[in-house]
């Protein structure tokens, strides 16, 4: 009995094998996460058939395996997207993105950053009591704070952020939210809300503040 794969023809297996090879150098090519996954699993699909008809055992079980962990990352990803649509079209809040931060305890008196220093990270408020200085504004649990310097020209901070009442925050560096950005280029458009949010409500307290000096 012969071989199915003689009867096929050593040409439409190699055809395949550099069809495959092509999505993988577009994968690579590709400047966002979801069409990235989405030729890979083109990819690994092609592999997967190339590497029994060769038979080439190594590209089947490697494209055996990259297989479901592509398809896990697109599920994620769209996921995300989302999770921020829902948030964008909402009160802007930050759940979706607690899972990309890191815990930070606080101590009463320590001070996260001081005006006039470079900007690194933005926090969000999960417990205790914080005091921004030179606004002199509290800041209880849920709120977002340093998101602003991420686009400040000189990414210098504005104001000076204390903990008055043990706490805990949650924090991502800036560097975190450029690759979440390039990721889903979706999150730009949500971060600048967040941002334009902070800002209209920043004009709002001042404009209440020189209505109560009159």
């Amino acid at each position: 009995m012969k071989d199915p794969r003689v009867e096929i023809g050593i040409n439409w297996v190699e055809a395949l094998g550099y069809l495959g090879a092509l999505l993988v150098l577009s994968a690579y090519s590709m400047k966002t996460m979801i069409p990235l996954r989405i030729i890979g699993l083109c990819a690994n699909g092609i592999f997967i058939v190339y590497g029994y008809m060769a038979p080439a055992y190594p590209q089947l079980l490697l494209h055996g395996v990259l297989l479901p962990l592509n398809s896990l990352r697109l599920y994620q990803m769209l996921q995300l997207i989302g999770k921020i649509r829902t948030a964008a079209q909402g009160d802007l809040n930050m759940d979706w993105l607690k899972p990309f931060m890191s815990k930070r305890a606080c101590k009463a008196g320590e001070i996260l950053f001081r005006k006039g220093d470079l900007s690194s990270a933005m926090f969000y408020t999960v417990s205790g009591s914080y005091r921004l200085h030179e606004i002199e504004q509290d800041v209880g649990p849920g709120q977002v704070i340093g998101e602003v310097g991420l686009i400040a020209p000189d990414n210098k901070r504005t104001l000076t952020f204390e903990c008055i009442e043990d706490g805990e925050l949650l924090t991502i560096s800036y560097e975190q939210v450029k690759q979440l950005y390039f990721q889903n280029p979706k999150f730009g458009f949500y971060f600048l809300q967040l941002i334009s949010q902070r800002l209209f409500q920043d004009i709002a307290r001042l404009q209440d503040k020189a209505r109560s000096r009159r």
